[in-house]
């Protein structure tokens, strides 16, 4: 957990006082914490950057895990680890420097290999900001998609659904597109060793930038979608390919030998379901994975 981001004040466990855990409250899908914008985190309007937004939900996201029992020395000793597959962000309103905001998690969706996650932020008031839903894939230690254990599944119950995955579909690039060369930072590197989730938020933004496209970092409403199609290392150069795309922004990210690292848009199109909405049929208690159309 990132001490500097949550509020001051804090329970026995050293986290946040101020929130509201749903799982010790009996229900084991979600939980509410109280996050306070950074100086260090906003932009030069004063406002929350939206990889903050991220960065919230991953912090949130593993807060959870871990009072659930899953903290990473239990991932460590199974050889197991999450990575993110896919995002979506939609951003509704900002966040001042120094507001306090409420960040609530819940596991939305369970595939074979599959876990959904859906971060809500609130204002105080309750007026929403921002909805994040993320794409996790468990793999092993070769990096291998490995079934979800049933010991993280079966709790749960059958209130988790199963979900389409995300996908981000490009053409191919056109010949016009802005393109940079970006060289991965050693501070973006996490502890996967590789370039973590919400940095790539921060690239497409700064390519954004570049290409002439600032005022999509602060549009409301805005929607960010975003597959992370292979790891990226520290100091790796890459090509940044920036678009228009219809009404909004599409974004490639390349290893020099062409392979795909991340496929991204951002567009005003935050009421479209097309990769938010779970479908309706829901996982049996037992058995996981071993639905036939389950991966």
């Amino acid at each position: 957990m990132n001490d500097a981001t949550a509020t001051d004040a804090a329970d026995e466990d050293g986290l946040p006082a101020a929130a509201t855990d749903a799982a010790d409250s009996g229900d084991p899908l979600s939980l509410t914490l109280a996050y306070r914008a950074r100086f260090d985190e906003c932009g030069p309007d004063g406002t929350l950057r939206s990889a903050g937004l991220m960065r919230w939900a991953q912090d949130c996201a593993w807060i959870h895990s871990e009072r659930l029992g899953f903290t990473r020395e239990w991932y460590a000793a199974r050889g197991l680890w999450w990575v993110v597959r896919c995002a979506e962000l939609n951003v509704v309103g900002a966040v001042a420097l120094g507001e306090t905001v409420s960040v609530s998690t819940m596991l939305s969706g369970y595939r074979r290999v599959w876990v959904r996650r859906r971060t809500d932020v609130r204002r105080v008031s309750g007026e929403p900001v921002a909805t994040a839903l993320t794409d996790w894939v468990l793999t092993n230690g070769r990096g291998v998609p490995t079934r979800v254990p049933d010991e993280f599944v079966v709790p749960l119950g059958a209130r988790v659904q199963t979900f389409t995955p995300g996908r981000v579909s490009l053409p191919p690039t056109p010949r016009d597109s802005a393109r940079r060369e970006v060289v991965v930072r050693s501070v973006d590197i996490d502890p996967m060793a590789h370039m973590n989730s919400a940095a790539y938020v921060d690239e497409f933004e700064e390519c954004l930038v570049a290409a002439g496209r600032a005022d999509w970092l602060r549009r409301v409403p805005r929607r960010y979608r975003l597959e992370y199609v292979s790891a990226a290392a520290a100091a790796e150069h890459l090509i940044a390919e920036t678009w228009p795309q219809g009404g909004g922004v599409a974004h490639r990210l390349l290893a020099p030998d062409g392979t795909e690292r991340m496929l991204a848009t951002v567009d005003e199109q935050t009421a479209h379901d097309d990769f938010r909405e779970a479908v309706s049929a829901a996982r049996p208690r037992h058995a996981p994975g071993k639905d036939a159309g389950a991966g």
